[in-house]
């Protein structure tokens, strides 16, 4: 008997917080392919959870750094080699080497999915060495793909223009909520995702002193600048309005969300990938009936001309993260705002997403 199409799809992070990845290998294994999904084990990684889908995670000596990423795509390559599969899905430039080179000497099919401009990001853009290296892997590598895509629009056109071949858009939208759409009590604003540099929280912990008593300010995630922000909001004078949360399961941000009053998405324009980013945190607040406050970048500008769900701001200046805030007071203003989340929810969602995506690893089979 014919045994199911094996997928094996690879990141370079741990595999409990990346709903992404957990929404595409549930999917993909409903539609009756055999998949395994690969990552790394971390210092702070927890108990798997039961998935649809096999895990893996592979161990590495060293945590941080270039020789974590060399010892990975190292031990990703062996693995890659010394098990069967029939397609591999790069995640990032993270994954891609190892993946393409396993793909070629078996003669199998990679996919690539890009979740950002990965040469473009700040860590990497201020660091001439890395972007250099980076740069050659994406030159290098990426055209090499059977079929790639990517999270939104703007960095399709990017990589379609780089390569002159077709990058399609899968979305990194959440599943669809139906719980009844409730208004929070407390006005809590809200930051969910990675703490790294250019997010502006920075610039959003400066403003609470500046916001009434009644605001509070939650950071769930984690990331390389925690406790950095951690030390910032420690020295605020709104410090006992400020919680940091660190990492929570997606099982529990779900539960978080909609308890927010507000949403940010405040991004530095420190690099292409940021300019063109569509993160997820965008359609979560959408799902979770919460307006938020966003950069005014051509993804998010491009969904709230359409969609009217939140206040934009063109710098991420203190008194324009203020009055964005003041605009949400205004209820008549808020409600609309919040009923537009409910209409857009119903078609950004991943009961729509997911079936393009199938789609695409029909058609290498």
């Amino acid at each position: 008997m014919d045994r199911p199409t094996k997928i094996i799809c690879t990141v370079i992070n741990d595999l409990s917080y990346d709903q992404r990845m957990q929404r595409v290998c549930t999917a993909l294994a409903e539609a009756g392919y055999e998949v395994v999904l690969v990552g790394r084990v971390k210092e702070k990684s927890i108990k798997l959870s039961d998935q649809e889908y096999e895990q893996k995670r592979i161990l590495c000596m060293s945590d941080s750094g270039l020789w974590m990423y060399l010892e990975f795509n190292l031990r990703l390559l062996v693995y890659l080699m010394t098990h069967r599969f029939d397609i591999v899905n790069a995640v990032d430039l993270d994954t891609i080497m190892p993946a393409s080179i396993a793909s070629r000497m078996k003669g199998k099919k990679m996919v690539y999915d890009a979740h950002e401009l990965f040469t473009e990001v700040p860590e990497i853009v201020s660091r001439k060495y890395l972007h250099n290296i980076w740069s050659w892997i994406e030159r290098t590598f990426v055209p090499k793909a059977t079929t790639s895509y990517t999270v939104g629009p703007s960095l399709a056109k990017i990589f379609e223009d780089r390569y002159n071949q077709e990058f399609e858009v899968i979305r990194n939208v959440p599943f669809r909520n139906n719980r009844e759409l409730t208004k929070s009590d407390e006005k809590i604003i809200l930051y969910q995702g990675a703490v790294n540099t250019g997010r502006g929280l920075k610039e959003m912990i400066e403003a609470m002193p500046k916001l009434s008593e009644e605001y509070k300010l939650w950071i769930v995630g984690d990331g390389d600048e925690y406790e950095k922000i951690k030390d910032l909001a420690l020295g605020s004078t709104a410090k006992v309005r400020i919680k940091m949360w660190g990492y929570v399961e997606p099982h529990e941000l779900k539960e978080l969300t909609p308890k927010a009053w507000i949403g940010i998405n405040l991004l530095e324009n420190a690099g292409l990938s940021y300019y063109y980013s569509l993160a997820n945190r965008t359609f979560d607040f959408i799902q979770a009936g919460v307006p938020a406050i966003h950069i005014n970048f051509p993804e998010y500008k491009a969904i709230n001309d359409r969609y009217q769900i939140a206040e934009l701001v063109d710098d991420l200046s203190v008194e324009s993260i203020v009055n964005a805030v003041r605009r949400l007071e205004d209820e008549e203003h808020y409600n609309r705002l919040q009923q537009n989340c409910i209409i857009a929810a119903a078609e950004l969602c991943w009961d729509n997403e997911k079936e393009k995506l199938v789609g695409i690893y029909d058609r290498l089979v």
